[in-house]
């Protein structure tokens, strides 16, 4: 067992700073986490990268540094970069540009569309009812969770017409994203509210 665990620890000091990335990635955008073995493969390109990145620079810089130390702010820097890409559509912007894919970042087209639309919305729900607000939170899957709603107001027709019913007295409300149809970008710019 002694064997096992001397074995075992250079192995997983070796695959942290992949690990390290992988997490932050994870913690800072909306993608759903993959299965273990999905998440050692990733840790061990991850990895890959960040211990050439730290040779390269041990080499160029002509410090003689433990490449583990190094990696670690690495890994930090590289965990955060990608959120970042990812959380902006910045590398796949790049590539739609280059016409390599017509694919975004983001995890859904529901996620992607709420991201790209900073705007007011109409849910119409599957009860027939409709509410107006700011999306302040929005799941990334429409099966998934609530959309919180902000300086929100039901719609209801009065006449022919769609007359606001305001919830003054509310800081928002959480609307089950399983009970909607449907999702209105609203075109007219209204100064962005208190976020």
């Amino acid at each position: 067992m002694e064997n096992v665990n001397s074995e075992l620890i250079p192995v997983l000091q070796y695959l942290l700073p992949g690990f390290f990335s992988a997490w932050i990635f994870y913690g800072l955008t909306a993608y759903p986490r993959p299965s273990p073995f999905e998440r050692v493969i990733q840790a061990l390109i991850l990895t890959f990268i960040i211990r050439g990145v730290a040779e390269i620079l041990e080499n160029c810089l002509n410090i003689q540094p433990s490449s583990f130390i190094l990696s670690l702010p690495l890994a930090l820097f590289f965990g955060i970069l990608f959120s970042y890409s990812v959380n902006n559509d910045k590398f796949y912007r790049l590539l739609r540009y280059l016409k390599i894919t017509k694919e975004t970042s983001y995890p859904s087209a529901w996620f992607s569309a709420f991201s790209d639309n900073i705007t007011y919305v109409v849910l119409h729900l599957k009860d027939t009812r409709r509410i107006y607000g700011w999306p302040k939170e929005w799941p990334n899957d429409p099966r998934d969770s609530h959309v919180l709603l902000q300086h929100a107001c039901w719609l209801v027709e009065e006449n022919g017409k769609s007359k606001e019913v305001p919830l003054d007295n509310l800081e928002g409300i959480l609307i089950d994203s399983a009970n909607v149809e449907i999702v209105e970008f609203v075109k007219k710019t209204e100064e962005k509210r208190n976020d």
